[in-house]
């Protein structure tokens, strides 16, 4: 080979080198890290109130270290009365409490710095609180505040006794308006009583929520993940005359159920993609400054199609994940491959094809997943979580396969069961189950508090189910998530190309691959056993080392199977490597 030609093959393979390490660093801190959900109510509690606060967090901000999380998002913080556990808001500029002082909060930050773990908090947009100073100020008539807030008149009935203005309902049940005397008119709340809807149609909240983006990107937070994002908008009652209509009726034959109305007028209204597109804007004047992306997380319970409009539309940017609830809401326990295998390619089809995809598989109002799939199963959605291409987000506790509590009606405190105002049938509405405190270890209230008594019970099983147990067994679904995150790392996973199989009605499995790097996953939803066959994948033929398993499977790492029939115990999980 002449030196000329020699030289044309080393600058290919520079180039071609140079080419990947581009790859690699055009990935931003928030497209290759674990978001790690922590409800600080329930997680560690410092000072023996039974409840969770910022000083627990802190000093379990080493834990996310081992797990390999890179950014933990924490429900609201924020000085509340607690009507809905923080998420009506009276003060967006302070903290619970409760949960600590500001200087608690500053210094969480600057502990999880040294660590390299990103703080999100809880953006919540849509509503404030009937004790806010907003509020309060509106109600003795001071003008700004009073346009904070939505109102109107109500109807009189045949009998001349007035009636909310019209059938609008609340999420939490029963109408979504209430009576205030002091002003002689109805406000607006899509949640509970406790949360007047914030008026957006008025530039002066448009700018507050604003100023509390910058007050909390200032203190250092890396980003918000943004609440009931689909329901901040009302369509505009100019449209109709100055009075806001009734919206259709669904069928649904109880009148105070959410269900009762399609909610045309409340949610999903144009204006709040656009909002979501101002906030961006804050965002990137921040990392115009320094450099460091600020990221937004939405969630909203939409279509496909509505969901990939918060990604950005044109030339505006909006949020960086628009959360991907297929897991949640479209799947569960009795699903078959072909609906696993559906709901998964469907975010994956919808979105823009230079945008990430995102998975989250539980959170604080869902139940966990070893009870909406199957203890069996954890490992198993554990590795579709953190395998698939996109962004892994993890709700605390799901590492370890923690599961439901009994809450009963007596220690029912979530007001989406107790307006259900039903004894029986609050279980079915009550998000208590999947908020019981954290399981640390064997001790008093699972390591949790050493309280007499505990803001919600901790969950039957804490003995045996805990991170201390589980750091001490080699096959723990605590040991398969780290290695998991671990095995993240790899180029097939972050940089890799996917593709996916119903192998039966029952056997999901995916292909990973990067240049010759290939990965297959499998993952057997049902107890039946079976043989299969991972040849239908391209280029997986003969040899696959196992790489991870479930914790009930008796294959170990390294143990090796051949590609065209791998036998797959019931509820096992396996993540293959072609040899």
């Amino acid at each position: 080979m002449g030196s000329n030609m020699r030289t044309y093959w080393i600058l290919v393979c520079i180039v071609g080198l140079l080419a990947q390490g581009i790859a690699q660093e055009e990935l931003d801190w928030w497209e290759t890290t674990v978001f790690y959900q922590i409800y600080p109510r329930s997680f560690k509690d410092s000072d023996g109130d039974g409840i969770g606060d910022l000083n627990g967090i802190t000093s379990q901000l080493k834990y996310l270290k081992e797990l390999g999380v890179g950014a933990t998002w924490l429900s609201p913080i924020f000085k509340s009365p607690m009507y809905d556990f923080g998420y009506d808001i009276s003060d967006f500029y302070d903290i619970q409490d409760e949960y600590g002082t500001m200087e608690d909060f500053e210094n969480l930050l600057s502990e999880a710095k040294e660590l390299d773990i990103k703080i999100i908090l809880d953006f919540v947009p849509n509503h404030g609180s009937n004790e806010s100073v907003w509020f309060e100020e509106a109600l003795r008539g001071h003008e700004k505040y009073y346009d904070y807030f939505v109102w109107e008149d109500g109807v009189e009935d045949e009998n001349g006794n007035l009636q909310p203005p019209n059938n609008w309902r609340s999420v939490f049940r029963k109408s979504a308006w209430e009576y205030r005397e002091e002003v002689g008119k109805y406000y607006l709340h899509q949640f509970v009583i406790g949360q007047p809807d914030l008026n957006y149609r008025n530039p002066d909240v448009v700018e507050e929520m604003k100023n509390v983006i910058r007050f909390w990107l200032d203190k250092g937070v890396a980003g918000f993940r943004v609440d009931a994002i689909a329901h901040l908008f009302e369509v505009d009652k100019e449209l109709f005359d100055g009075k806001y209509p009734d919206e259709p009726l669904t069928g649904n034959d109880d009148p105070d159920s959410y269900d009762y109305v399609d909610h045309i007028y409340t949610k999903d209204q144009d204006e709040t993609f656009d909002m979501v597109y101002q906030w961006r804007e804050v965002f990137d004047e921040y990392k115009a400054k320094d450099g460091l992306t600020r990221v937004m997380m939405t969630e909203a319970y939409s279509s496909p199609q509505l969901t990939m409009r918060y990604f950005g539309e044109g030339d505006r940017e909006g949020a960086q994940m628009p959360f991907n609830f297929v897991l949640i809401s479209d799947v569960n326990g009795k699903s078959s491959a072909h609906e696993i295998k559906y709901a998964l390619d469907k975010f994956m089809t919808f979105k823009p094809v230079d945008k990430l995809a995102n998975w989250v598989a539980g959170n604080h109002d869902n139940n966990r997943v070893a009870s909406r799939f199957s203890p069996e199963l954890v490992d198993g959605i554990n590795m579709i979580v953190l395998l698939l291409p996109g962004v892994a987000v993890t709700y605390m506790g799901e590492e370890i396969g923690m599961v439901d509590g009994f809450i009963s009606w007596e220690d029912t405190v979530d007001p989406s069961g107790c307006n259900t105002d039903d004894p029986i049938n609050y279980v079915y509405s009550s998000r208590d189950p999947e908020r019981t405190p954290f399981q640390w270890n064997a001790d008093k209230n699972a390591g949790f508090s050493d309280a007499n008594k505990t803001w919600l019970p901790v969950a039957d099983g804490y003995e045996t189910l805990n991170v201390e147990v589980q750091r001490n067994t080699d096959q723990s679904h605590l040991n398969v998530y780290k290695a998991l995150v671990q095995l993240r790392g790899q180029q097939a996973f972050r940089h890799g190309r996917y593709e996916s199989l119903a192998l039966n009605s029952d056997v999901f499995a995916f292909k990973r691959w990067y240049n010759s790097e290939n990965y297959v996953v499998v993952v057997n939803f049902r107890s039946q056993e079976y043989t299969v066959d991972l040849t239908y994948f391209d280029n997986v033929i003969g040899d696959l080392e196992v790489v991870i398993s479930s914790i009930q499977s008796p294959k170990t790492e390294g143990t090796i199977v051949q590609a065209d029939r791998v036998e797959v115990l019931g509820s096992e999980s396996l993540v293959l490597k072609v040899k």
